[in-house]
């Protein structure tokens, strides 16, 4: 009985992780497999955000991660929820204004509570300014559209 119960509950635990790594694969802002547009997420903390290395790469749920060197991609792997952008790496000011995915320039950020945040900032329009006008009703908007999108 025991034995029936464990392979239950270990395939339980299988469909949900499939299912929050097929949530995130579809809802993440991946680019040729790649989050971030290819920079490290641990390098945007010591306010430097630099390109990783194709060949130091983490997967985390199934979004891909490269890093600048050895000692970020530990630093990842010990605390990947700490590393990771909000609302999926896209553009945090319009994940608060219309709740839509939109493009990010990968080197526009900031970090909110050591959470990173990143922003459109093309032609001539740096969402980073006016997310800064009303950071927090924005954010606020921001984590309930995204809590409808990645369900």
């Amino acid at each position: 009985m025991k034995s029936v119960i464990s392979i239950c509950l270990l395939l339980i635990s299988i469909t949900v992780w499939s299912q929050e790594a097929e949530l995130r694969t579809k809802h993440f802002n991946v680019k040729k497999s790649i989050a971030l547009d290819g920079y490290d997420p641990v390098s945007y903390f010591d306010n430097k955000p630099l390109m990783g290395k194709s060949d130091i790469r983490f997967a985390y749920k199934e979004v891909t991660y490269l890093f600048a060197n050895t000692t970020n991609a530990a630093k990842f792997k010990a605390y990947p929820e700490k590393f990771e952008p909000a609302y999926g790496g896209w553009c945090a000011y319009a994940m608060g204004e219309t709740g839509e995915k939109v493009k990010i320039d990968p080197e526009t950020f900031k970090i909110i509570d050591a959470r990173l945040y990143l922003f459109y900032n093309f032609w001539g329009n740096n969402t980073l300014s006016d997310w800064n006008k009303n950071e927090k009703t924005l954010k606020a908007q921001a984590d309930q559209n995204w809590k409808k999108i990645a369900k």
